[in-house]
């Protein structure tokens, strides 16, 4: 199931970036090369940020960065960023090494993905396992059980 929305060619492994904003940046390239966001949806996302804070830091360890599907969300879509060295977001829940972003089109059609990633992020086995995974084929022998 998350293979459908979170292909190969989504997932990155980073030892390390210099703040939250790269994160973000690094994990919206995937979508935006392939047109399924704008990057007026990243925009909205650091503004919200601003305005906000780090809202999207659902879980310790865990960012899920995500705007509304007017903002320039085409398609629905994820895409993935685990960093070796976490960084700092301003939450609780820092550091975050975890970083999946989420494009929704509507306000109905990301649910079912939602879940299946609901799944997968309260197995605290597996999140420790693929923070600690040192290869893009050991993220997704965990993925892909989901």
């Amino acid at each position: 199931m998350l293979k459908q929305f979170l292909p190969l060619s989504h997932i990155q492994l980073i030892d390390s970036v210099d703040n939250w904003q790269q994160a973000v940046q690094y994990c919206a390239e995937p979508l935006l090369s392939e047109h399924l966001i704008e990057p007026s949806y990243v925009e909205c996302i650091f503004q919200t940020h601003q305005e906000l804070g780090p809202y999207y830091v659902i879980a310790p360890q865990i960012a899920m960065p995500h705007s509304r599907p007017e903002d320039g969300a085409n398609e629905q879509a994820l895409s993935l960023v685990v960093l070796k060295q976490g960084i700092n977001f301003g939450s609780d829940n820092d550091p975050v090494h975890i970083i999946l972003m989420l494009a929704a089109k509507d306000s109905k059609s990301h649910l079912e993905m939602l879940s299946v990633v609901a799944e997968l992020l309260s197995n605290e086995e597996a999140v420790q396992q693929i923070i600690q995974a040192n290869s893009i084929t050991e993220i997704t022998d965990i993925l892909y059980r989901y």
